[in-house]
């Protein structure tokens, strides 16, 4: 068993996540099909977890009671090294915890714990951050999944579409240098359908902060369909790289970039979590594998 991989499978499809990063690195039908993007060089990550935030900060620098903390964007967690707890023919868990690294970028003591089970049809996940230290814990938590766009090679990307368990009339938000634009934008979505472009993601992230849905289906006109859900996240971002990269990264936040009119103490941004002493928040994330037809 690898120190660095380990593969968990069931019915019809198999999952593999690396230690580093604790990340999901493969994702494939009982016919061998690669569903995940394989970090190619147009953007070279599978679905990174983003903690302890989502975005940016301004100047890229986190405040803590009139100190300064460097933070780039999307945190730390995605470049670290996770223990293995537990691993097994069907789930596995890892853990990261405060350490001197972390504390010298993120003043608080903490453990982010992921784990990863999978069934028949669905990869499923749960976190849990917990508050190991004696002040409140203020934080974010994304999912950054990229996806293969199309699913099915040779299928053309403007065929596939994205369906919304809910309709989603709010307007979007964007980003101008990795920062919340002040004034949010009519959504392109129209009722639960967005229909999918290269051009949508021109203008970077696509970012619905009034989010109504808890799941959404990535379905094409044949070939395999994914259905993303979740629980205690209440923002979603879309992205793929212009410039025809061929991924789409569909990703469930608790929490966003810093309004680019925000360069206050971290504690008092906006989207944040806060978890008391002791106490943990738990969240979780499913990729459902199914069927365009």
């Amino acid at each position: 068993m690898s120190e660095d991989l380990h593969t968990i499978s069931a019915g019809g499809i198999a999952a593999t996540v690396k230690a580093d990063g604790a990340e999901l690195c493969s994702l494939k039908t009982g016919g061998g099909l690669e569903l995940l993007w394989q970090a190619a060089p147009a953007w070279p990550r599978h679905a990174p977890w983003l903690f302890p935030i989502v975005g940016r900060l301004k100047n890229d620098q986190l405040q803590h009671r009139g100190r300064f903390y460097p933070m780039t964007q999307h945190g730390f967690a995605r470049d670290m090294r996770f223990t293995w707890l537990q691993r097994s023919a069907e789930a596995f868990v890892l853990r990261l915890t405060d350490d001197e690294t972390t504390r010298a970028r993120y003043p608080f003591a903490f453990s982010l714990t992921l784990t990863y089970r999978i069934t028949a049809d669905a990869l499923e996940m749960q976190i849990e951050i917990a508050n190991r230290g004696a002040e409140e814990l203020p934080a974010s938590f994304g999912a950054h999944p990229a996806f293969n766009w199309p699913l099915l090679p040779g299928e053309p990307k403007e065929s596939y579409r994205l369906i919304f368990a809910e309709p989603e009339p709010a307007p979007i938000r964007r980003l101008s240098g990795g920062l919340l634009r002040e004034q949010p934008e009519p959504s392109p979505i129209e009722g639960r359908v967005l229909s999918l472009n290269e051009g949508l993601f021109v203008d970077d992230a696509i970012i619905l902060d009034q989010l109504a849905s808890r799941s959404v289906r990535l379905v094409g006109t044949k070939g395999p369909a994914l259905e993303l859900s979740w629980d205690n996240l209440h923002q979603l971002g879309l992205w793929s790289k212009p410039g025809d990269a061929p991924f789409l990264c569909i990703e469930p936040w608790r929490g966003f970039a810093s309004p680019v009119n925000f360069d206050g103490e971290f504690a008092n941004k906006p989207g944040l979590m806060y978890i008391a002493p002791g106490a943990a928040e738990t969240l979780h994330c499913r990729i459902r594998v199914g069927s365009s037809d």
